[in-house]
């Protein structure tokens, strides 16, 4: 039989491992966004957004 060096046969993704991490970035992206922009987390960020903001004495 043929034997090959580890370093041939894996030299990275191929075009399914891309489009599979793609679609994987994607949906945590989408997820992120769905949080972020939660009336309960849109709120928080405001509050320390505004508190930040503010003058302090």
């Amino acid at each position: 039989m043929f034997s090959f060096p580890t370093s041939t046969l894996d030299r990275g993704m191929s075009t399914a491992e891309y489009a599979v991490g793609t679609i994987a970035a994607v949906a945590i992206a989408g997820v992120l966004y769905l949080i972020a922009t939660s009336e309960p987390v849109s709120a928080a960020l405001t509050t320390v957004f505004v508190d930040a903001l503010q003058p302090r004495h």
